[in-house]
């Protein structure tokens, strides 16, 4: 059985109430959110972050340095931090090197990337995450936090590699929402998963990651399931700028602004990465160059 521990759940959102499902039922959870929740006691961030052994950010990343830096002076030594948060901040960070840099190896932490979509964790059904730690003896912690629970655990030793693939992966989502809006079929979903596979492997390296961990759960796994799932928030976008619709928002959206911003790597060679670049900045022009290029793409 396993060892009931006391665990901070840092924001309430769709993630937050997954991690409750998770783990209310074998360990003692105190969940802080920006807004006090009704029909809860109020929780103060900093109090609750002394008892915690675990502290797990479900915050989007934007807001994961400042609500880190609150925690860290009273985190105890032998706790860990654990992050889900997808995306870049405002300085184009990702959830690892903003936690490395916030606790500056003062504290051991992790982060959780795959195919675990809130709604089916919560409605009982598995989730799948690959765990990359600041430390080997962390793994070990977090696998003895969610033993029995329906989301299987895999060690990856490229704490970064799967960030980026991660978020990555949901700039190739909406293309796939876009080829089923222009009703190129099934065969262009196929496709479509090679392609976007082999830039993801070769994005995932220039950014400092292992190829193979964009063939593992957090960049083919969790982009076959934010590709083809049904409540899939950037299908759906895909789908969106196919119509023409404005005002649209996402992380992957997001991302490709960021990356453009800070020109994090050379955007030259990767042509489905310039398709979903263009799709969202011209969607109408966008649209017509995907659909040509899914109808003649390139032999090699």
């Amino acid at each position: 059985m396993a060892t009931r521990s006391r665990v901070l759940v840092v924001g309430y959102g769709e993630m937050g109430h997954a991690m409750e499902h998770l783990l209310g039922e074998r360990h003692d959870l105190l969940i802080w959110n920006r807004h006090p929740l009704p029909a809860r006691p109020a929780v103060v961030l900093e109090e609750a972050a002394a008892g915690a052994e675990f502290v797990i950010y479900t915050v989007p990343v934007t807001p994961l340095a400042q609500l880190a830096a609150r925690v860290l002076p009273h985190l105890s030594g032998h706790s860990v931090s654990l992050a889900v948060a997808k995306g870049l901040d405002a300085a184009a960070r990702p959830a690892p090197r903003i936690l490395t840099e916030v606790y500056g190896g003062q504290r051991d932490f992790g982060v959780l990337y795959g195919p675990m979509i809130a709604e089916e964790i919560r409605a009982g059904r598995p989730g799948y995450a690959q765990a990359g730690v600041s430390s080997q003896p962390v793994y070990a912690r977090l696998a003895g936090l969610y033993a029995g629970s329906a989301l299987t655990l895999v060690p990856s030793g490229d704490l970064h590699g799967i960030a980026w693939a991660s978020l990555l992966k949901n700039i190739y989502a909406m293309l796939f929402g876009a080829a089923n809006a222009l009703g190129l079929g099934d065969n262009a979903r196929g496709y479509l998963v090679v392609a976007a596979l082999a830039e993801l492997e070769a994005l995932v390296t220039a950014m400092g990651g292992r190829r193979e961990t964009a063939r593992d759960l957090a960049g083919l796994g969790d982009l076959v399931t934010t590709a083809t799932s049904s409540g899939s928030h950037h299908r759906a976008l895909g789908t969106q700028l196919v119509r023409g619709e404005a005002g649209l928002q996402g992380e992957g959206i997001h991302t490709l602004a960021m990356l453009r911003q800070y020109s994090l790597f050379d955007e030259s060679g990767f042509p489905l990465f310039a398709l979903a670049r263009r799709l969202v900045e011209q969607p109408a022009a966008g649209s017509v160059a995907l659909r040509d290029f899914l109808l003649h793409p390139p032999r090699s």
